[in-house]
């Protein structure tokens, strides 16, 4: 068993749900290219690309816009 802190399994478990699943998105402030405040969306961007992992606007309802617009594209 390999021992993880609580962002490298948050970060894992996404992989995985990524990975299993193409419909999985990965979207929020800050947790595309950045990997978040905390890193758990770390590499995210970088192996399922820029559609699956990406910033939303900084505020709520920017981010429930962007669900909308990406969900309507989907």
């Amino acid at each position: 068993m390999t021992q993880m802190n609580m962002i490298q399994a948050l970060n894992s478990a996404m992989h995985v749900a990524m990975e299993r699943d193409p419909a999985v998105i990965v979207m929020g402030e800050d947790v595309g290219y950045f990997g978040g405040v905390f890193r758990v969306t770390e590499g995210l961007q970088k192996k399922y690309g820029e559609q699956r992992a990406f910033d939303t606007p900084i505020s709520e309802g920017g981010i429930i816009a962007t669900a909308l617009a990406w969900r309507s594209t989907a």
